[in-house]
C-alpha cells in the first residue's frame, strides 16, 4: 500500500492562505523592507506564532512567495520552447535564460532581495538548478577553463540586488544590462 503525504487540515490550509495573501498585498503596498511579521500576521488576523511555526524565519516566508514563480521560470528553461527550452543551441538557451533572470530579478526584488539574506535560501535548491543549468549550458557549449567559477561569474549578474543596484543607481536598463549578460557569455564560450 502506497504511504501518501499526510493532508493538509482545513484551517491550516487557510491559514497559510491568509498569510501568503496578506504577505503579497503587504509587499505590494509597502515593499519587503518596509513590513515586519507582525505586520503580517496582523493583516492576515492570526497570531504571529502561527506566522513563525508556518513559515519558519521571514527567509522562509519570501521563499514560499517566490516557490510558484521559480517553479514556472525552472519549467520554462527545463521544458519550454525554444531559445530558452532544450530545442535551441546551448548558446542562445543562455542568452535567454540571462534575460529572462535578469527579468525575474527586476520583477521579483523585494522578495529575492529579502530571501538573499539567508544564506540557505540565497544558496538553495532554485539557485543550485540555476547554476547546474548555466554550468551545463557553458559545457555544451564548448566553454573551457574552469565551468564552476564562469558560472558563478554569470549568475552573479544576475542576483537580485546588483540588478537592482545598475537599475536605480548606475542607470543601466534591462536591455542594456541584458547585453553586457550576452557579452560575457559570448567571450566565456569563445563566441
Amino acid at each position: 500500500m502506497p504511504v501518501s503525504a499526510p493532508q493538509e487540515r482545513g484551517d491550516a490550509a487557510r491559514n497559510r492562505e491568509l498569510l501568503l495573501d496578506a504577505a503579497r498585498r503587504l509587499i505590494a503596498e509597502r515593499g519587503a523592507d518596509a513590513i515586519s511579521m507582525d505586520d503580517i500576521a496582523a493583516e492576515a488576523g492570526v497570531g504571529k506564532g502561527t506566522l513563525f511555526r508556518r513559515f519558519g524565519s521571514r527567509a522562509g516566508l519570501m521563499m514560499v512567495l517566490l516557490d510558484e514563480d521559480e517553479r514556472a521560470s525552472q519549467q520554462a528553461f527545463l521544458f519550454g520552447p525554444p531559445p530558452l527550452g532544450p530545442d535551441a543551441p546551448p548558446l542562445e538557451r543562455l542568452l535567454a535564460f540571462g534575460r529572462e533572470r535578469l527579468r525575474f530579478a527586476h520583477t521579483h526584488y523585494p522578495l529575492l532581495s529579502e530571501a538573499n539574506r539567508d544564506p540557505e535560501t540565497r544558496y538553495g535548491a532554485p539557485a543550485a538548478v540555476q547554476r547546474t543549468h548555466v554550468r551545463l549550458l557553458l559545457e555544451t557549449a564548448g566553454t573551457t577553463g574552469d565551468l564552476d567559477i564562469q558560472a558563478d561569474a554569470l549568475l552573479a549578474m544576475l542576483d537580485a540586488d546588483y540588478v537592482h543596484h545598475q537599475l536605480t543607481d548606475m542607470g543601466e536598463t534591462l536591455e542594456s544590462l541584458g547585453e553586457k549578460w550576452e557579452s560575457l557569455a559570448r567571450k566565456l564560450c569563445g563566441k
